[in-house]
């Protein structure tokens, strides 16, 4: 997630001495990937690396670090029996002290953050003082001479999603979008439990309902958008984006699920609603000129097989859990092919 921005910027505005842990490299089984991170300080942690033994060692270092006047170092940490685990693969950690002040490269992340755009994070595992933010058109700070080969990898990582990478002396990690991009249309109760359980995975949300005053305090990876014809809004998703649709009316869901289906890009359209609903949707899609094919992309009732509880929180992990796999499916294809249906159960709507 990138919350470690704000809670970053948070901590250094206060004052609190901190060090940032970053897992730059993973080979092997291991508890976490490459670009796992957490923030520690000497009364606590934010985020986290995997946990077990091989945090509990990393966040004991880290807080030997934060003192002032330490510097950069980088651990490698074999996952044997000799660190109390058992996984067997390797992990290269950066611990990360943080100096007082909020730097310059951070105020640019977080502000790219409130508007909502992407960028990469460019790090020297010679000198990890030397950050760089590299969006598509900018290098922040703007009077700092960043390597063409770096600003160069940077885009490319952007353009193509990559979370992190470690590629000779430099570590780049993706901060915003991953291209896991959800729109959920309705803020009933179902609608902002799965908003609440989707918003803990590292994805963009796009929150939408017509109705004004519905929306309550949000994650930072939430945005709220009240329209009198949301339908709309699902022009301004990029292809490959999941969609859960559940207003309160059955017209809107009807217009919403013609106009995703009509563009024939998403990862998942996900209706809720149960077998019947569905089989008069498809009728009255089959009149408005959409072929099977296009039919076939829809998923209603939602959820994965096997939980058939009909509470909002059950309804929420259920198809929280369905738009993970579907994205991670959509993501391996070569071309825009749509995961299959699932087997058919029953939701509330």
């Amino acid at each position: 997630m990138n919350a470690w921005v704000y809670k970053l910027g948070e901590m250094q505005a206060t004052g609190d001495r901190v060090a940032i842990v970053t897992v730059v490299g993973a080979r092997g089984s291991s508890p976490c990937e490459s670009g796992a991170k957490m923030l520690v300080t000497s009364s606590g942690i934010f985020g986290t690396i995997g946990g077990g033994r091989l945090e509990y060692q990393c966040t004991e270092l880290a807080r030997d670090l934060c003192a002032p006047g330490t510097n950069p170092v980088i651990e490698r940490f074999p996952l044997n029996a000799s660190v109390g685990q058992c996984c067997g693969g390797v992990v290269d950690v950066l611990f990360d002290p943080m100096p007082g002040g909020v730097p310059d490269w951070l105020r640019s992340l977080i502000k790219l953050r409130q508007q909502h755009d992407s960028a990469v994070l460019c790090t020297s595992l010679r000198d990890a003082s030397k950050k760089f933010v590299v969006t598509g058109a900018t290098i922040h700070p703007s009077s700092a001479i960043c390597p063409d080969t770096v600003v160069d990898r940077a885009r490319r990582n952007l353009q193509s999603y990559r979370a992190a990478e470690r590629t000779g002396s430099w570590f780049f990690e993706l901060v915003g979008s991953r291209g896991f991009n959800v729109a959920v249309f309705g803020a009933g109760h179902v609608g902002s439990a799965v908003v609440r359980s989707l918003s803990t995975l590292d994805c963009e949300i796009r929150w939408i309902d017509s109705r004004q005053d519905f929306f309550g305090d949000t994650p930072e990876n939430v945005h709220t958008i009240e329209h009198d014809r949301p339908a709309a809004e699902v022009d301004n998703m990029s292809a490959g984006s999941c969609y859960l649709v559940m207003t309160h009316d059955h017209g809107l869901d009807f217009d919403i699920c013609k106009r995703i289906l009509e563009r024939g890009d998403a990862a998942y359209c996900g209706l809720i609603g149960s077998v019947p609903k569905r089989r008069r949707f498809e009728r009255h899609l089959l009149e408005e000129g959409l072929g099977q094919e296009a039919l076939d992309q829809l998923v209603c009732p939602i959820g994965i097989e096997g939980i058939r509880g009909k509470k909002p929180a059950e309804i929420a992990i259920s198809a929280t859990a369905q738009v993970l796999r579907a994205f991670e499916e959509f993501r391996r294809k070569p071309s825009f092919e749509m995961p299959g249906r699932p087997t058919p159960m029953t939701n509330t709507g």
